[in-house]
C-alpha cells in the first residue's frame, strides 16, 4: 500500500523512510513538553506565594510546546495511522489532565494549602514518553523483540 502524502514537501523531510524524522521529532517534543511542565509548576507555585490564587496561570512554554506536541501527533496519523491514532489519543488525554490539575492547583492555593505536584499530569506525560520512544527507537530492541515474537 502505498503511503499517503497531504503534505507535500513536509512529507517528504518528515515523513518518509523507514523511520520517519517525525517520530524523532515527538520524542524532542515530549522531552521538551515535559521539561516546561516542570518550569510551569514551579511558576505557579512562586505565583500562588507571592500574589495568591488568582495568578496561577498557563505558562506560554508550556503552551506552546503542549500545541506542538497536539500539531506534530495529528501529523503523525497522516503518515502512520495506527501509531498516530494511539499517540494523538494519548496526547490529548494529556492535555485534558493538564487542564484539570491547573484548576486543582487553583483551588488548592484559594484553599491555602501547600501547591502539591501535578500527579495526573506527570504520569500522562510518562506514559506519552513511553510510547513515543518505543516508536522511535524501536530499532534498538527490534532484534530481540523479532527474536521472541
Amino acid at each position: 500500500m502505498q503511503p499517503l502524502s497531504l503534505f507535500g514537501p513536509i512529507d517528504a523531510v518528515l515523513g518518509s523512510g523507514d523511520n520517519p524524522l517525525i517520530l524523532y521529532v515527538l520524542l524532542i517534543l515530549v522531552i521538551v513538553n515535559i521539561v516546561t511542565r516542570a518550569i510551569a509548576h514551579r511558576s505557579n507555585v512562586s505565583d500562588a506565594r507571592e500574589q495568591g490564587a488568582d495568578a496561577i496561570g498557563q505558562h506560554p512554554a508550556h503552551v506552546a510546546s503542549t500545541i506542538l506536541l497536539i500539531l506534530a501527533s495529528f501529523y503523525l496519523t497522516t503518515v502512520e495511522v495506527h501509531s498516530g491514532i494511539v499517540l494523538s489519543v494519548l496526547v490529548v488525554g494529556m492535555f485534558i489532565t493538564d487542564f484539570f490539575e491547573l484548576e486543582a492547583l487553583r483551588v488548592e492555593a484559594r484553599n491555602d494549602r501547600n501547591l502539591s505536584r501535578p500527579n495526573g499530569a506527570i504520569a500522562a506525560s510518562v506514559l506519552v514518553l513511553l510510547y513515543a520512544a518505543f516508536l522511535s527507537v524501536f530499532f534498538v530492541v527490534a532484534p530481540v523483540w523479532n527474536a521472541v515474537v
